[in-house]
């Protein structure tokens, strides 16, 4: 069941709504049971057969968190033993549901063998549960939990705004708004916000992100045929997915922030205008924030972070991003991506160490604004293509060593009207480089928003975009972070 889709908007969502706030009128504990069991069932709407695993997991893991939190008399050496357990099975059992294909398949092509590849069906979502029941893990180890209600920590772990794609939740974030039973009653301001928020991401998605996927699959497909590409074909191309993926992802996580709103949970911005950073080290501030946050606490700094020496810290930036591309597939292509950004960051922090600090001026900001996004999309391409093959092909084209024709279509056949697609591509690029984010729009909403004529403009606006996305959601299609 997609956000973007009729049963999700005119059925799902709002008998939730609905049973969720006349049962926290009544009962706090209740409408947590209600909305755990409806994520569940919004989790089973993909395939029941993975339902077991996810429980299975919460179910271990709640109990792994009892075991290695400190209490008197538990030994330090005990618990240690214990994290560890828990993190390998964390691990283990993603590593075989999504790597185990990836590592005997390079096993037999270096070794020769033929070990057979048991081809499992990866199960929608494993990473961000895994990654936020980690993240538990090691801080219940540490002593920093609190709240210990099965009840919240199975909605914390299920929630359906964030379980198929994220953002990757913290449980100091999550865990007291839970325990709270104002977050059960109606709250009118927040459900406003949040009805704006979902729009604003429903149009991101079907608006923005689906046409610059079109131009983009047509770019990239062409490549995997064998076709030359000419500079501006290849760079259109890598551009239109850089949109592509930045309004699909930030549209999803403004829908899961506004759905979550209208419950009365605020779940943590993850997008803020990364294609404005002025640096590789700034666009990781911005760019999947609660990803690059987890990141930076749980492998990072345990790898050592900056506390070893300059040679150490580099190589942990390049490990931390390496291992980062890989969590997003199995494949050596997002390994590649990884190391791509590992080596920017490193760059980055040599040029601040030798030249100076983060751009200042005008001029300098732009030109570094410029560069990034140069070399951000640069790295997509690796990201978005099926095969090395297929991103040197576009890395070929866009060198230029396949001439630098003005006629980017000549010779496509193409699903889509070639004004249509300029038009769309250079609004994506008005919104991703100057207009206000979802985020600051949200600052501006209610209770700020005065003045009758200021209410009705705003809902007008509001209503339209909705209908635009409404009018496209027979040509819906899957976000692109469900993959991962």
């Amino acid at each position: 069941m997609l956000f973007n889709s009729y049963e999700f908007l005119f059925l799902f969502f709002p008998l939730v709504l609905v049973g969720h706030y006349l049962l926290g009128a009544r009962h706090a504990l209740a409408a947590a049971r209600f909305l755990g069991g409806a994520s569940l069932f919004f989790y089973g709407w993909w395939g029941v057969s993975a339902v077991p695993l996810l429980l299975a997991s919460i179910g271990v893991n709640y109990l792994a968190g009892l075991w290695v939190t400190p209490l008197p008399g538990r030994s330090d050496r005990a618990r240690l033993w214990r994290l560890r357990g828990a993190l390998a099975m964390n691990l283990g059992l993603l590593g075989l549901f999504k790597y185990a294909d990836f590592f005997l398949g390079n096993v037999n092509a270096v070794a020769g063998t033929t070990w057979p590849l048991p081809h499992l069906l990866l199960p929608i979502g494993i990473s961000f549960y895994t990654f936020t029941q980690i993240a538990f893990l090691v801080d219940a180890w540490a002593g920093k939990v609190r709240e210990r209600s099965f009840s919240h920590y199975l909605l914390f772990v299920t929630y359906f705004p964030h379980l198929i794609a994220g953002p990757v939740l913290h449980h100091a974030q999550m865990m007291p708004q839970f325990a709270d039973p104002a977050s059960y009653r109606l709250d009118r301001a927040k459900l406003v916000l949040g009805l704006a928020t979902f729009t604003v991401g429903l149009a991101k998605k079907l608006l923005l992100a689906d046409p610059m996927g079109q131009y983009a699959d047509v770019v990239f497909g062409t490549a995997g045929h064998g076709v030359d590409l000419t500079a501006l074909t290849a760079w259109l191309g890598a551009i239109a997915y850089a949109f592509q993926i930045y309004f699909d992802f930030s549209g999803y996580s403004d829908m899961a922030i506004g759905l979550s709103l209208c419950l009365g949970i605020r779940l943590p911005i993850n997008f803020d205008s990364p294609y404005r950073a002025t640096s590789i080290i700034e666009f990781w501030r911005r760019w999947h924030i609660s990803l690059s946050t987890f990141l930076r606490d749980y492998l990072y700094v345990p790898l050592g972070g900056n506390r070893h020496g300059t040679t150490r810290r580099y190589l942990n930036l390049v490990l931390t991003m390496l291992l980062g591309g890989l969590w997003h597939g199995a494949a050596w292509t997002f390994v590649v991506w990884g190391a791509l950004h590992g080596t920017f960051l490193v760059i980055n922090h040599l040029w601040r160490r030798d030249v100076g600090s983060a751009p200042s001026g005008r001029l300098q900001r732009f030109a570094g604004a410029v560069l990034t996004f140069v070399a951000v999309t640069v790295a997509w391409v690796v990201f978005r293509a099926e095969s090395m093959e297929v991103a040197g092909a576009l890395y070929r084209g866009m060198a230029g060593l396949n001439g630098w024709s003005s006629r980017p279509f000549a010779g496509f056949e193409l699903p889509f009207k070639v004004s249509e697609f300029y038009r769309t591509f250079l609004l994506c690029a008005l919104i991703a480089f100057c207009l206000p984010n979802s985020g600051q729009i949200a600052r501006w909403l209610p209770p700020r928003i005065s003045g009758r004529g200021r209410v009705v403009a705003s809902a007008l606006v509001l209503g339209v975009l909705f209908g635009a996305g409404v009018s496209h959601l027979g040509a819906h299609s899957a976000f692109l972070y469900f993959q991962f």
